[in-house]
């Protein structure tokens, strides 16, 4: 099994409704895209100097299994909005 994390950094002035926007297109992905296992994600609520504003936290089968997530259909507008609003995106992947 693979965990996927993924953590944004809005830019300047988005905030609340963005976030509000990404986890509306976020639900939508599991029913779309079989090879999610897990999918979890929020928005930050501490708010602390060295948090950033966004996550989400995924699981696939294999790494065969989240390559095919990220280049489904389903997930590059969502990829896209978020590249749109973020000014950092970190990702992580590890075995689990």
């Amino acid at each position: 099994m693979i965990k996927h994390i993924v953590v944004i950094k809005f830019n300047e002035g988005k905030g609340a409704a963005e976030a509000q926007i990404l986890g509306e297109k976020f639900a939508q992905l599991p029913a779309q895209i079989p090879e999610i296992k897990e999918f979890i994600f929020g928005a930050d609520v501490l708010h602390t100097p060295r948090s950033y504003d966004y996550a989400l936290v995924s699981l696939f089968a294999d790494s065969s299994a989240l390559m095919r997530y990220q280049q489904h259909p389903a997930h590059i507008p969502v990829l896209e909005y978020v590249r749109s609003i973020a000014t950092s995106i970190i990702v992580v992947d590890f075995a689990v």
